[in-house]
């Protein structure tokens, strides 16, 4: 098995020892990305934005490992509350046009640096 370590600049450094994506063979699995900007570190207010500037990390990663939004296969969105539900689901549609991937939305007690939301994602080449 051949791993391959994807990082770019254009998303948020890891927070911890992990990367922000790995390539095995035609996968690419992208670790959950958090509304850090990564030129300003800043973190936008209200769940549109931060949902906004997660997927916008997660574009950046997916093009550094080879693909786009059409490639990803399934999702996972963790919200620090159920009821930001649709104004997240509003974003990522924005995102995710056409044949949306599989999807888990869970609700979580807490993320990193107490953000909204946060999404992880597996693409194929």
């Amino acid at each position: 098995m051949k791993k391959e370590i994807i990082r770019t600049s254009n998303a948020p450094e890891p927070v911890g020892p992990y990367s922000q994506a790995v390539k095995v063979s035609d996968t690419l699995y992208c670790s959950g990305q958090i509304p850090l900007n990564p030129s300003t570190g800043a973190i936008p207010v209200g769940i549109e934005a931060q949902t906004k500037q997660v997927l916008e990390n997660l574009g950046a990663i997916l093009k550094a490992g080879g693909v786009d939004f059409p490639n990803v296969v399934k999702t996972t969105v963790f919200l620090k509350d159920m009821n930001d539900f649709p104004a997240m689901n509003a974003v990522y549609a924005e995102f995710f046009t056409g044949a949306p991937p599989a999807r888990s939305t869970v609700q979580v007690a807490r993320l990193p640096k107490d953000v909204l939301v946060e999404i992880d994602a597996i693409a194929v080449l």
